[in-house]
């Protein structure tokens, strides 16, 4: 996807979490975040588009942690749309050389953070509608299956990530829909980081395939498993089940 695409997803997709945010109420549990209320996704939302915002606008080359004052429920709502609207502003007027930090590889900054934000927010867009118990609104197939990426080849194999296993596994994960190419991960579990390799290998333990876009919501934790085909070894979904979230 191209860097437009992900500031116009962005760009949707927060308009779309204010809305169904304003209709649930911020009393409402998110029933895909257990632990919070509407009050705290939108909190926690647009505080990291603050974060965001200002490595991009002030070039900042250091990491800084994910803070920052929240007004009362009164005025939160507007509070997180001037946010959303200053993170799409200056993502908008970016230069293309844009430097600053990010944390796992990109072809630019600019990349890592259009598209980072725009996955952020359909993610928590996701969380807003479970909220107002409504569908989630549908994402393309090339924006789901590169959600899919972004989670396996960006945040998992980071030294966080909890997804390990005591023996050597592999899982496979395929989007069925993608464009040849472009829709497998095999994904290599060990005590360590998971390791991840774009492409479909030889044999795997366990097999997981799916459309895209149900593979990008049940494995950011936000769907149904059950919509997805699961082969081999049906312990390492679990697995991925239980250690896998991120909020």
């Amino acid at each position: 996807m191209e860097t437009v695409e992900f500031i116009e997803t962005l760009r949707h997709d927060g308009t779309l979490l204010a809305g169904a945010a304003e209709q649930a109420g911020l009393d409402a549990p998110v029933p895909t975040c257990p632990e919070w209320r509407v009050r705290d996704l939108v909190q926690h939302t647009g505080t990291v588009h603050r974060w965001a915002t200002g490595f991009i606008v002030e070039g900042r080359m250091e990491p800084a942690p994910i803070e920052g004052k929240v007004p009362d429920d009164d005025t939160l709502l507007d509070w997180y749309r001037e946010a959303h609207a200053r993170l799409v502003d200056a993502l908008t007027a970016a230069p293309a050389d844009l430097r600053c930090w990010h944390f796992f590889g990109a072809p630019s900054s600019l990349e890592f953070w259009a598209r980072r934000q725009a996955h952020e927010t359909a993610v928590h867009r996701v969380d807003a509608e479970a909220a107002l118990s409504t569908a989630p609104s549908p994402v393309t197939t090339a924006f789901a299956a590169d959600g899919v990426d972004e989670l396996l080849a960006g945040f998992h194999t980071r030294p966080r990530s909890r997804v390990r296993t005591e023996l050597p596994r592999t899982l496979h994960v395929r989007a069925a829909d993608a464009p040849a190419g472009t829709g497998d991960w095999t994904v290599h579990l060990s005590q360590e980081a998971p390791r991840v390799e774009r492409g479909a290998p030889g044999a795997a333990d366990c097999t997981v395939s799916g459309p895209a876009a149900d593979l990008y919501l049940a494995l950011w934790n936000r769907g149904p498993y059950e919509r997805l085909d699961v082969s081999g070894d049906a312990e390492l979904m679990e697995l991925w089940r239980r250690t896998s979230p991120i909020v």
